[in-house]
């Protein structure tokens, strides 16, 4: 049995195909329209995943939606209704998508994908939360998801066990953790659903010196996990902007402009509102595990994201384990839309765990064999070197170890938002230039934003405060004390001064605050990512490399061997590596398209 997961409209579209629970394949459509949160109908990620299935439309047995839209447009009127006539602008231009589109999407998916059977749909919610179950190692479990809004729903929890899965309660609209930090990431001047993560990674250089007025002012956090937002405040309801004026006098002026310098300001908006996120989510989980008296909790939505709060759920929360969907955004909607409806409306047991979970590493994306890719190389002219099963490795590490910046695309590609090692970038942390080098020269993007390591899984505990594996990039760990450096004091330094301080012995992927949000590398999960990390490990003794994502700011991560030759010669990266090929940028031709690209980038 066949069933597609879709999601789209809103941000971040995907699709995905579960065969019998197993999950096939799954994908966002920006990563093959280039356009980064690509809220189109994922038609091309949806021609993927039958191509992959090796089946077609007419052949799936279900079509599973993962929002339910009337009772979106329901909060949408009554929203405006509530706030008229300020939200008359977006109301008129949320209008003609609505009345073509997402209130007859029945029609529109089966005209989209050719299918013409039963089209279900599952509450927001519901998807994200069988997201994070089912895919899950655990036989039983209690579920938190958060996020900004699914219909009416910001946050939800409940239980699963073997196929069921039981939401019990629900935080609604307007109250919600993801607007709330939201807001915040607009008034500091980045972009709200893709900029949060800048947000966290700015909290380190501040000092939560706002914490308290945020908390007196702005939100009330509940003792049971549920919180009150003070609508004074914000202006998202009308949908015009995240905040208003009176915001702004609460913090002593106006949003910083995009693209303007960051001021200590934004640092401690960002340290304070990351202290307060974090207490939420922690009251959320100590409720949950109140209510369930569960032992393991999985997580999803938008929020959790934020690896650092996952990081102190781990270490602090009442749960003995927890999992968290490498997709917990709105793209893992369509997993857990399919999901859904294989376990709970067609009623299909669940394999009993193995101790591990579903998710197959998330590389559940296109892979590109040799001979393609050697074509593609041969015909663009473009030089390069075969490396064989036995060199390849070392060819790889010995490069990162002379401090060559490596761009690496093998096997299939990921599904969420971060590279695991199939479309990444890949330097050595232990040298200082690293940070600098990749931020300003490779991805474009703010001198301020850390980089993660990719560790060996089995040796994660000598470089990092852990005993979990966290395969996904999503839990924040602390560096071990014996490879922390000493730090003069923090304030009043400039900020290009506290990044350019050693911090340990691996450097570019510690943070201000001795974080990392850390990689384990499984040889069972990525053999051939976790064969390159032990070949640099016996060149320099270290474990450890850098990882980011194989992109630039304003870019989705790459796919295709194509989107990564254009990234290398884009960018000051030395080397390329498409599976066993190797390129070296001094053999290449000088890229034609100059450097006006980067005045067209579209700034995230």
């Amino acid at each position: 049995m066949d069933i597609l997961g879709i999601s789209c409209f809103y941000h971040d579209s995907a699709a995905c195909l579960v065969r019998d629970g197993e999950i096939l394949a799954a994908a966002q459509e920006e990563r093959f329209t280039r356009k980064k949160h690509d809220p189109a109908f994922p038609e091309n990620a949806v021609a993927y995943c039958l191509e992959a299935a090796g089946t077609v439309a007419s052949r799936l047995d279900a079509v599973a939606y993962y929002d339910k839209p009337f009772l979106t447009f329901e909060r949408l009127l009554l929203s405006y209704l509530q706030t008229a006539p300020r939200g008359l602008r977006s109301w008129l231009e949320a209008m003609p998508v609505w009345l073509g589109k997402k209130l007859h999407l029945p029609k529109v998916l089966k005209k989209e994908t050719g299918y013409d059977g039963d089209i279900l749909f599952t509450e927001h919610h519901e998807a994200h939360a069988a997201s994070a179950f089912y895919p899950s190692p655990f036989d039983e479990a209690a579920i938190l998801t958060i996020d900004g809004v699914g219909e009416w729903a910001t946050a939800s929890y409940g239980t699963g066990k073997g196929n069921g899965l039981r939401l019990m309660a629900e935080l609604r609209f307007p109250d919600s953790l993801g607007l709330l930090y939201s807001a915040f990431t607009y008034f500091t001047g980045f972009r709200v659903n893709s900029g949060e993560y800048k947000l966290m990674g700015l909290a380190p250089y501040g000092e939560p010196v706002y914490r308290d007025l945020i908390l007196k002012h702005l939100v009330d956090l509940k003792p049971d996990g549920s919180l009150r937002l003070n609508q004074k405040y914000f202006d998202y309801i009308s949908g015009q902007v995240m905040t208003n004026s009176r915001f702004a006098a609460l913090f002593g002026g106006p949003a910083r402009a995009p693209e303007t310098p960051i001021s200590q300001r934004e640092m401690d908006i960002a340290a304070s509102i990351q202290s307060v996120t974090e207490e939420a989510v922690l009251n959320m989980a100590r409720h949950v595990h109140r209510e369930t008296g569960q032992k393991n909790l999985c997580l999803a939505g938008g929020v959790a994201l934020n690896c650092v709060a996952n990081g102190r759920v781990l270490r602090e929360g009442p749960f003995e384990n927890i999992w968290i969907q490498p997709a917990a955004g709105d793209a893992g909607g369509a997993l857990g839309a399919a999901l859904a409806a294989w376990h709970r409306y067609f009623d299909k047991p669940r394999a009993a765990s193995d101790g591990e979970d579903r998710q197959k590493g998330s590389y559940l994306g296109p892979s590109y064999d040799n001979a393609a890719i050697r074509d593609y190389l041969a015909l663009n002219k473009y030089p390069f070197h075969t490396l064989d099963s036995e060199s390849r490795a070392r060819t790889i590490a010995q490069e990162i170890a002379q401090g060559k910046i490596v761009g690496h695309l093998a096997g299939r590609m990921e599904f969420g938002p971060r590279a695991l090692g199939a479309r990444s970038i890949l330097g050595d942390p232990r040298r200082d230039e690293t940070q600098t080098v990749m931020n300003l020269k490779i991805k474009f993007r703010e001198s301020f934003r850390p980089f993660a390591p990719s560790v060996l899984e089995e040796r994660a505990g000598e470089y990092f405060e852990t005993d979990t594996p966290s395969p996904y990039m999503l839990l924040v760990a602390g560096v071990r004390p014996e490879r922390r450096l000493p730090q003069p004091g923090p304030k009043g330094r400039p900020l290009m001064d506290r990044l350019k301080t050693r911090r340990s012995d691996i450097p570019a992927v510690t943070h201000l605050d001795y974080s990392a949000r850390l990689q384990t590398v499984s040889r069972k999960t990525n053999p051939q990512y976790h064969a390159v990390i032990s070949e640099f490990e016996k060149l320099t003794g270290c474990a450890v490399i850098v990882n980011t994502s194989f992109n630039v700011r304003g870019e989705p991560i790459v796919c295709t061997p194509e989107d990564a030759y254009r990234c290398f010669m884009r960018t000051d990266m030395d080397v390329l590596v498409l599976e066993d090929n190797i390129l070296y940028k001094e053999e290449q031709k000088p890229w034609e398209e100059g450097e006006s690209w980067r005045e067209k980038l579209e700034l995230d």
